[in-house]
């Protein structure tokens, strides 16, 4: 199982955590979040209940190009490209390029954890 840890700090708690790994200051523990968000909303936006029944619909599915995942997901390819490339950039999908350079989206893991600093 591949777990994705995830985590949600401001941006200066981001910046200033990236700066003291650039330093050598800190040294990051393998289960530390991968993943940032800078608050609950934004997290909430890209995680919400539609958007995980996607992730599953994909890592169950395996589709082999968006126009396979929109007629089995019922989603206008559209919209479906857009929240795709913004759960791409956040990294909890990849999209690759397949047959004919069609993008086929596959979900790198099995678990999130996340995690809140205070």
């Amino acid at each position: 199982m591949t777990t994705l840890h995830i985590g949600i700090a401001s941006y200066e708690q981001m910046k200033a955590r990236t700066m003291a790994i650039a330093r050598g200051e800190l040294r990051p523990a393998p289960d530390d979040p991968k993943v940032w968000f800078t608050s609950m909303d934004s997290l909430a936006k890209v995680l919400s209940e539609d958007n995980r029944a996607l992730l599953r619909q994909i890592a169950e599915t395996r589709p082999g190009s968006l126009d396979e995942l929109a007629k089995e997901s019922g989603r206008k390819k559209s919209n479906l490209s857009r929240t795709l490339k913004t759960m791409a950039g956040y990294g909890l999908i990849e999209l690759d390029r397949g047959e004919r350079g069609r993008l086929s989206p596959r979900v790198t893991f099995d678990k999130l954890v996340l995690e809140l600093r205070v």
